[in-house]
């Protein structure tokens, strides 16, 4: 099942690790491997980049961030190929990445001698771009009609275990997940709290709000590490947050 109807598919330039996540997802449809194994792999993934970063070898760090948008993008492929939608994978995977967002940002800030607020300012930062994204392409996603409704605009209630997961081990990641993105998710809401009563949001504009997306935030860290400019890296995710404001006014003015 897509995870949008055919009509409201858009270009989402986060998403370019896509087709290697269809093309591994596809090749494992017939294992053993399971979702959550591809989560576990892509967590992986990014703490070999952590590694290269520390070492200073960018060009590989920068391979290594690019490949865990990939394989990111497998698990939710497999799960579907495999029509296994799961709570505890979708959760699972959200807590995985804002973690290593932040050991991304930890790491580049000692390696750069970056200020250790301006740090914890641009994780915020970061945090809050991506929430803004997914709060816009959730709400798509639940008009979309045949969409993927896995996820929901508000997060405020335990869903119920899927078949195959137990509620015990929902009950135990919502928790955590909310936790770590209740904050940002309401802050989201606050600025634009009438979003979700739109009838759809228009595929340029998507377009657009996917320049937040974690796999193109991902990428510009990917491209400036090799480039020589780690230093900018935390200024830049700090600058980048005028966008939210832009984004939202356009909501604003032109969606009701």
């Amino acid at each position: 099942m897509s995870k949008l109807a055919t009509q409201d598919k858009f270009l989402d330039l986060s998403d370019y690790g896509r087709p290697f996540g269809k093309f591994l997802a596809n090749s494992l449809k017939d294992t053993r491997f399971t979702p959550i194994h591809i989560t576990l792999l892509f967590g992986i993934t990014g703490l070999i980049a952590i590694y290269f970063i520390l070492n200073e070898n960018y060009l590989w760090a920068g391979f290594f961030i690019v490949l865990k948008s990939g394989i990111d993008a497998a698990d939710g492929e497999l799960a579907r190929l495999k029509n296994t939608p799961s709570y505890v994978g979708r959760y699972l995977d959200s807590v995985f990445d804002i973690i290593l967002n932040f050991l991304f940002l930890i790491t580049i800030c000692y390696v750069s001698q970056t200020s250790f607020w301006l740090t914890l300012i641009a994780f915020f930062c970061i945090q809050l771009q991506g929430t803004l994204y997914n709060y816009y392409y959730v709400i798509l996603r639940n008009k979309s009609i045949g969409g993927d409704t896995t996820s929901k605009v508000f997060e405020y209630k335990t869903p119920r275990a899927l078949p195959g997961e137990t509620q015990k081990a929902v009950n135990i990641l919502f928790k955590i997940y909310t936790v770590v993105y209740g904050g940002f998710d309401k802050i989201i809401h606050a600025l634009d709290s009438d979003a979700y009563k739109v009838k759809t949001l228009p595929n340029w504009f998507m377009t657009l709000v996917s320049l937040y997306g974690l796999g193109f935030q991902l990428l510009i860290i990917a491209v400036l590490l090799p480039l020589g400019q780690i230093e900018w890296i935390i200024p830049f995710f700090i600058a980048y947050s005028v966008l939210i404001l832009i984004f939202i006014g356009i909501r604003k003015t032109n969606f009701n």
